[in-house]
């Protein structure tokens, strides 16, 4: 890890001249969670401390928001210290929540971690825009369009709520219909969610990320709208 600690120092940057100042936890919502905070993460990696801090559990817990970097003087990329670590955990011993909903999410092009099918979600989207359409007349002309060529905008969708809590995708709906926004989901790669990046499978959350790429240019739309 001392390699890797040498490689986020900014140019002409000295680990040395850190002062533990303790900024970089000052502002992370994974402090004290496993006895465990970035300083004091970044001066194990430092002192070579390999082996006690890949039986940690607590980079998993560190949720890359990158606060830690805004914060530091040196601007040391933390975050990209704990992306080091959890791929030098075997694959099969990472946290099995992740591990099981990026391996669901490569299974079809619909990328959803919850398993939902392109078909299934094209199902729920008609189904819930018909009801809305019934039950408020204000929304009668109100689309949720899927494959819709030449689109401003490809948006995705988090695959927990078609598949949980479908009506929760309708307050989007709105604000996209009234607002006069020319949108569309995509039948391939319309899940937005990318647990295989939080794993550190570099080749699965790359393959993701080009599925839904590919999909958004495929249908010629101009903008990539990450609702996640």
């Amino acid at each position: 890890m001392k390699d890797k600690v040498a490689e986020l120092l900014p140019e002409g940057g000295n680990l040395n001249l850190c002062l533990t100042c303790g900024l970089c936890s000052s502002g992370c919502p994974a402090t004290g969670l496993e006895g465990m905070d970035p300083r004091k993460f970044l001066r194990m990696a430092a002192l070579g401390m390999d082996e006690e801090i890949l039986k940690s559990d607590w980079p998993w817990m560190c949720t890359m928001c990158q606060r830690c970097i805004y914060a530091c003087p040196m601007k040391i990329n933390i975050p990209q210290l704990t992306f080091y670590t959890r791929q030098q955990r075997p694959r099969d011993e990472r946290p099995k929540g992740i591990l099981g909903s990026c391996n669901m999410a490569l299974q079809n092009d619909s990328l959803s971690a919850m398993g939902a099918s392109s078909e299934d979600f094209q199902f729920v989207v008609e189904d819930v825009l018909e009801e809305y359409q019934e039950a408020q007349p204000e929304f009668k002309d109100m689309e949720a369009p899927i494959d819709k060529q030449g689109a401003e905008f490809f948006l995705n969708q988090n695959s927990r709520e078609p598949v949980t809590e479908p009506d929760e995708m309708t307050p989007l709906w709105k604000i996209l219909h009234l607002a006069g926004v020319d949108w569309t989901y995509g039948s391939k790669g319309w899940a937005g969610e990318n647990y295989c990046l939080f794993m550190a499978d570099d080749q699965g959350w790359e393959h993701i990320t080009r599925t839904t790429i590919g999909q958004a240019e495929s249908l010629g739309c101009k903008t990539y709208l990450n609702t996640e």
